[in-house]
């Protein structure tokens, strides 16, 4: 099992100090123990117009920051919402990224999920998920040096190709997806790997996706196995009583912050429940049950040994990376000082894995292609 590090920070609350200039802290520093303790990738993503994930509204820029900040960590966007921009702005921003870390860059390929993001956009939001496959590809081309047709502002054809060159021949390209099985089977045509989560999915549902985006991959790409990526929140402490009582309030705040995303499934099971006329006491009981929801089942909390059994459901799953997102609210201070129980997880599971030098090779050449 590969590790990452995932961020998504909710910026309603600011820094414990009230300083701006600490914003990026966690996300500058963890990926630096990242780097010194044997990480797969640090991943940030792309997110507009609103506290949560607020901190991250252009992954190139963090992705810059990170390639100077770093020399061995893979740098991946957890999501560039390919509708919203030109393929052939995708390809420069990366291209230059993937200069600045020596070849280290990937991208995580998102069709967006809220309208309000595309008064940025080059496309209809009810397109986006069409719009997402052809970016993609248009931007697998230019990476590769291929010209793009275009038209000039002039209403003119021509052609545009990108520079610089980037370092890698081949961009590592996933799709991010929120569930849907047909996403998965598109990504596995795509020849693209998976980023997903356990948001609105339990781990048997995502075994299942799995299962048809490997069968799809074989099909398509004679006997290509594809990569699955999958985010959990994450903290480990001494003892599982500790974990929980440090991550109860900042996590519920987290999940406060983005209440109408994360308890879709509360309002899919009914769905004439008005989440906007709930009052105090419903919006505090959903939380709690979310809480609970993450914490036992949908998140790697506890401590490493508890951490160890979820890590192997979800290697049996069919998980190749967990990207662990560290950044939901507890004290910057506390989340670097567990981020070693983190290193001591990624040792005992790589340990716990038979054939462990073949499977790394297989990820990382399946990652890539």
């Amino acid at each position: 099992m590969d590790f990452s590090l995932f961020y998504f920070a909710d910026d309603s609350a600011g820094t414990p100090t009230g300083d701006p200039r600490g914003r990026y802290e966690l996300l500058l520093e963890g990926a630096r123990f990242a780097d010194r303790n044997g990480f797969t990738a640090v991943w940030t993503p792309e997110r507009h117009f609103h506290p949560f994930g607020g901190l991250y509204p252009n992954p190139a820029v963090t992705g810059a920051a990170l390639a100077t900040a770093t020399h061995h960590i893979a740098i991946r966007a957890g999501s560039v919402v390919a509708p919203l921009h030109h393929p052939a702005r995708i390809a420069e921003e990366w291209s230059v990224v993937d200069n600045l870390s020596g070849g280290r860059v990937g991208v995580s390929f998102a069709s967006g999920w809220h309208p309000a993001d595309f008064a940025l956009g080059h496309a209809a939001y009810a397109d986006r998920k069409t719009v997402l496959l052809q970016r993609l590809e248009e931007v697998r081309r230019l990476w590769r040096g291929e010209p793009l047709d275009v038209t000039d502002g002039n209403g003119a054809p021509t052609t545009v190709r990108v520079f610089p060159p980037p370092v890698q021949p081949e961009l590592p390209v996933w799709v991010t997806s929120a569930g849907e099985v047909d996403t998965f089977r598109a990504a596995a045509r795509a020849r693209a790997g998976v980023l997903t989560h356990l948001l609105h999915q339990s781990l048997d549902e995502l075994a299942e996706k799995i299962a048809e985006y490997r069968r799809t991959a074989r099909r398509t790409h004679d006997g290509w196995d594809g990569h699955v990526v999958l985010m959990l929140h994450t903290y480990l402490a001494e003892t599982r009583a500790e974990a929980r009582d440090t991550v109860r309030e900042p996590l519920r705040d987290y999940l406060r912050s983005s209440i109408h995303l994360v308890t879709r499934s509360f309002t899919e099971a009914d769905p004439d429940l008005d989440l906007d006329s709930l009052d105090v006491e419903d919006i505090d009981f959903l939380l709690t049950r979310s809480f609970e929801t993450y914490f036992d089942q949908r998140g790697l909390f506890g401590t490493v040994d508890d951490a160890r059994r979820t890590v192997d459901a979800v290697r049996a799953a069919g998980v190749d990376e967990i990207a662990c997102l560290i950044d939901f609210g507890v004290d910057t201070k506390a989340v670097l000082a567990g981020l070693r129980r983190i290193g001591d997880l990624r040792a005992v599971s790589s340990a716990d894995q038979p054939g462990a030098g073949t499977a790394t090779h297989r990820v990382r050449r399946s990652s890539a292609a």
